[in-house]
């Protein structure tokens, strides 16, 4: 599932859209930055509400092509830009960790 259909189907906020619209090969959540560096896959999404500018330098570390931001957490300008600068889209949405995992779990195929 390419990215710009994830971000439609969770209806969640585009906040950086400029990206690669490439094909999501899975997702992580975690709110541990070091725990995404060890476990996070290569081409995911990641599902946080780390809202900040290291959250942009660990998802380039393990080339994580979309950040997923729960609970409407605002989202300062610096990780936008970085953001940008990366290629990594942002997406906000009001759903909480949990209920957003388990949506894109299906929205991907997962049983």
């Amino acid at each position: 599932m390419k990215i710009s259909e994830v971000i439609k189907a969770l209806n969640g906020e585009l906040v950086q859209d400029q990206f690669q619209d490439s094909e999501l090969e899975g997702a992580y959540t975690s709110d541990l930055l070091s725990d995404v560096m060890a476990n996070a896959k290569s081409a995911g999404a990641l599902i946080t509400i780390q809202a900040h500018k290291n959250t942009v330098a660990v998802a380039t570390l393990v080339n994580i092509s979309l950040i997923i931001i729960c609970n409407s957490r605002p989202i300062p300008e610096d990780m936008i830009e970085a953001a940008r600068d990366e290629g990594i889209a942002i997406v906000r949405t009001a759903e909480n960790q949990f209920v957003t995992s388990g949506r894109l779990f299906t929205l991907l195929g997962y049983r």
